[in-house]
């Protein structure tokens, strides 16, 4: 097992990260940024790295800083965590060949999974369920003008390389598909550095629901339950919740081996998520995600097992100590994200917190860096924490973050606290499931003139 382990990131997936390394009885380096420098998670880490100052670019995506603070400080492996580097092969590359171990996926799967279309290719041969596609687009209009009728409207074109909700454009009609290639293309290339582009069928109103993976680099690959998360707007999710409502259990079953049967494919290692779209008791496959995810908690919740300790488990070369007939799923928890801005126009709101009162009480779990006249930086993600609410079935756990959030007090700055607690009493979410426009739709009631 590791001795000392970098964390290369910030917020409360830093100090989650480092809560596991000291249960461990690993030490942790912290690096951060100049606007971090008094941070919890700095405070609390046994040896801690400036690698720069507030902007992303020039601190937590600056690789040669980060492997630098690694080589200075004897850190034998390096966790992404969520976000930043965690998805970039040329990163985790880095780090092995530096001569550190990257607690994630080899960079040569990451490459796979990350491109879109290789993934798809890669998901089909393992009998993963896809939405109906195509490859890379090709350049000649005429050409894509065929691929997509082939494919029906409404089509979605997205960017090979993308994530995070970017390089995405929904196209209803022929007219206007010539213009939406072009747009799409040019954002692609802004955002990712690759003008890649392909088409999907659009489904007018699915689910998202992922499914958990945690795999060694023995071949042992399991499943552990699925989440639902089409509480979203702009592809970001703010609520999920586990297990997903209305899954029939040999459904469940059926697409969960299959996710471990293509892990154990391509020689995946870590943890890992499998998301799909979900309408008419049909499963599709729309990307992988090759690390630990902000909703991570409410999969913990309900089997019990530690997926950030299993990942570094995993990393340092053991094989995995349970079996697919071991994960037992009991119970249900919900995850509210947690984020500093507006509630309805959603807009970031930095600055300082002047009262700061987190709940507690049974099934109550808060994972958050924040503290009392801790100030917010403009720079980063909005998320400041997340409420996580476990019971014996939903009714339970609704109830129980409804208190939560209630008796939750931070001061200064606003949180979309507010907009959990609407969304918690609506009935529409009560009696769910709901579908991914759903959150959209409601925003856009709220935010109407007059």
């Amino acid at each position: 097992m590791f001795e000392k382990i970098l964390i290369a990131n910030r917020g409360e997936i830093a100090l989650r990260i480092q809560r596991a390394c000291r249960e461990m009885g690993i030490k942790t380096v912290a690096v951060h940024s100049q606007a971090d420098a008094d941070a919890k998670y700095v405070k609390l880490a046994d040896e801690s790295v400036c690698i720069g100052p507030a902007p992303s670019a020039q601190s937590y995506l600056n690789i040669p800083a980060i492997i630098s603070a690694a080589e200075v400080t004897d850190a034998e492996a390096i966790h992404p965590g969520y976000g930043f580097l965690a998805e970039n092969a040329d990163f985790a590359e880095r780090v092995e060949k530096s001569g550190f171990v990257f607690i994630g996926p080899r960079p040569e799967t990451i490459r796979i999974m990350g491109d879109k279309v290789s993934a798809k290719n890669a998901m089909r041969k393992a009998g993963v369920p896809c939405v109906p596609g195509s490859g890379a687009l090709p350049d000649c209009h005429e050409e894509v003008r065929a691929i997509v009728r082939a494919i029906g409207y409404p089509i979605i074109i997205k960017a090979a390389a993308g994530g995070g909700g970017r390089g995405m454009r929904v196209v209803h009609t022929e007219a206007a598909l010539s213009n939406a290639l072009v747009i799409t293309r040019n954002e692609a290339q802004a955002a990712f550095g690759n003008p890649t582009v392909y088409a999907e069928k659009y489904l007018e109103n699915p689910r998202h629901i992922e499914f958990q993976v945690l795999a060694d680099e023995h071949r042992n690959a399991i499943y552990i339950g699925e989440r639902e998360c089409s509480m979203q707007r702009r592809h970001q999710k703010i609520l999920e919740e586990a297990p997903a409502l209305g899954i029939p259990p040999r459904l469940r079953d059926r697409i969960g081996t299959r996710c471990a049967d293509a892990c154990r494919r391509i020689g995946y290692r870590g943890v890992g998520t499998f998301e799909f779209l979900f309408e008419r008791n049909e499963f599709y496959f729309i990307e992988m995600n090759t690390r630990l995810q902000v909703e991570h908690p409410v999969t913990e919740a309900i089997s019990g097992i530690d997926l950030v300790q299993a990942q570094i488990r995993v990393a340092a070369g053991e094989k995995l100590s349970i079996r697919q007939r071991d994960v037992v799923l009991r119970g249900h928890a919900i995850e509210c994200r947690i984020n500093a801005e507006d509630p309805y126009k959603l807009t970031p709101s930095a600055g300082r917190i002047t009262q700061y009162h987190t709940p507690g009480g049974p099934g109550i779990r808060v994972d958050s860096h924040v503290y009392n006249n801790y100030m917010v930086p403009p720079y980063y993600d909005s998320l400041i924490g997340k409420v996580i609410a476990y019971g014996d079935n939903r009714d339970q756990a609704i109830a129980r973050m409804r208190i939560a959030l209630s008796e939750m007090v931070v001061g200064g700055i606003s949180t979309n606290i507010p907009l959990h607690l609407d969304l918690l009493s609506d009935a529409a979410f009560l009696n769910g499931p709901i579908g991914i426009h759903f959150l959209e739709q409601k925003l856009a009631n709220y935010n109407k003139p007059g």
